[in-house]
């Protein structure tokens, strides 16, 4: 495991180098070449990854891609097996099985599948997904639940790193040479970007070969120019 002073002196090594060659073509592309070029093990269990109590993320300068924030499934425990129930839908790829696949946000309802879907309200401290007409079963996550999600994902911040792009696909190519550490998460501003629409909630549910429910992890994203935004304080890394 990467020491937060071990991983400063390797960004600063990095930038110094260049362009890189990406390891992973498409989107991830950045994310994993990062990983690798700061010799960070590249898993699927939540926590940070510097030293087990800061996060890394990484973005494209001048890319509109968001960035989850964290993922964490709604409330009650069984809201998954009801939404994809009452709201998925079977696609030629999703070969027969129902899927839940929808974007929200906090100022107006959005579409699923050409009809009026969900929109995400804050309201006695929890977010809570309304339809219309309103549903009879409240899916939500309260503010507490919220609140663990993000200590667990950013016990002692976030290291931010951008990087110029050029190329595609597996030829695209990488200068990190912008890092930030974001610290201090700030809730209450978290639940304004909400509101206003700058921080949405990606349902991804699908159905196993065995018909059962399968959560591919309810994101909550942020456009990466309000990332900051998220965060009390901001310390110019590289």
């Amino acid at each position: 495991m990467k020491t937060f002073n071990e991983i400063i002196q390797r960004l600063r090594n990095l930038n110094k180098l260049g362009f890189i060659k990406t390891r992973r073509g498409g989107p991830t592309g950045i994310g994993k070449t990062l990983e690798d070029l700061l010799a960070i093990k590249e898993n699927n269990v939540p926590g940070p990854d510097i030293g087990q109590t800061i996060e890394l993320k990484s973005a494209r300068k001048n890319a509109n891609s968001m960035i989850t924030l964290f993922t964490k499934s709604p409330l009650p425990s069984k809201s998954n097996i009801y939404l994809l129930k009452k709201f998925g839908y079977a696609t030629g790829e999703s070969k027969g099985k129902k899927i839940l696949h929808t974007t929200i946000n906090g100022v107006n309802f959005n579409k699923l599948r050409g009809n009026l879907g969900f929109k995400a309200i804050y309201r006695a401290k929890r977010i809570i997904l309304t339809t219309t007409p309103p549903d009879s079963f409240e899916v939500y996550w309260t503010e507490e639940i919220l609140k663990q999600s993000i200590e667990k994902k950013y016990p002692e911040g976030l290291v931010y790193v951008k990087a110029d792009s050029k190329g595609s696909g597996k030829n695209e190519e990488f200068h990190f040479n912008e890092a930030y550490l974001l610290r201090q998460f700030d809730f209450d501003n978290f639940i304004r970007l909400l509101k206003k629409g700058k921080i949405l909630i990606d349902i991804r549910i699908g159905q196993y070969p065995d018909g059962k429910t399968h959560d591919h992890g309810t994101g909550f994203r942020v456009f990466p120019r309000d990332l900051d935004s998220c965060f009390s304080r901001k310390k110019f890394l590289l």
